[in-house]
């Protein structure tokens, strides 16, 4: 049986939750932003690779924005959806909160869009299906996703420009 051509968005979400502890911290108790990014990586992976159907490699994080510190003893939840998919590539968004399991109010502290490859069993970028927007919400950030897709190319294009010359 062949894998699907067209998928959904709900097809492949993940949410990932991690209760932060002292090791994760600084000495002030805030957790450290590299655990957060790297959850979000771990998250966002997941996304990609159910999409895909294969192994898949980050190639790029757009706008990682701390909006709040996190501290030791909260649980931290990282909620991953696709918002793009080209031929290669899938572009995942990321939100992180955080809880306090003692009072049970939970803040958005981070937002994330992150940017994976699908790989061939030869290693080399393979075809993803494609995706399919469901809600005016998902529409709306496929258009801007798609913006920012634009963007890191012409980022690529002048880096190689100057490091041609």
């Amino acid at each position: 049986m062949s894998p699907p051509t067209i998928k959904t968005t709900s097809d492949s979400q993940f949410v990932l939750s991690q209760l932060m502890n002292p090791q994760h911290a600084n000495p002030l108790g805030n957790v450290h932003g590299g655990i957060i990014m790297k959850l979000a990586d771990e998250a966002g992976g997941i996304v990609a690779m159910r999409h895909a159907g294969r192994p898949v490699v980050t190639v790029a994080v757009d706008s990682m924005t701390f909006i709040k510190p996190i501290v030791v003893g909260n649980l931290v939840t990282c909620r991953a959806a696709l918002t793009y998919v080209g031929n290669t590539s899938m572009e995942v968004r990321v939100e992180v909160i955080a809880e306090n399991p003692f009072e049970g109010t939970q803040e958005r502290t981070n937002i994330a869009y992150y940017v994976y490859v699908a790989l061939g069993n030869d290693g080399r970028p393979h075809a993803v299906p494609k995706l399919e927007y469901q809600t005016a919400e998902e529409e709306h950030r496929a258009t801007l996703a798609r913006q920012r897709q634009q963007f890191r190319r012409q980022q690529r294009q002048q880096e190689q420009e100057g490091i041609a010359q």
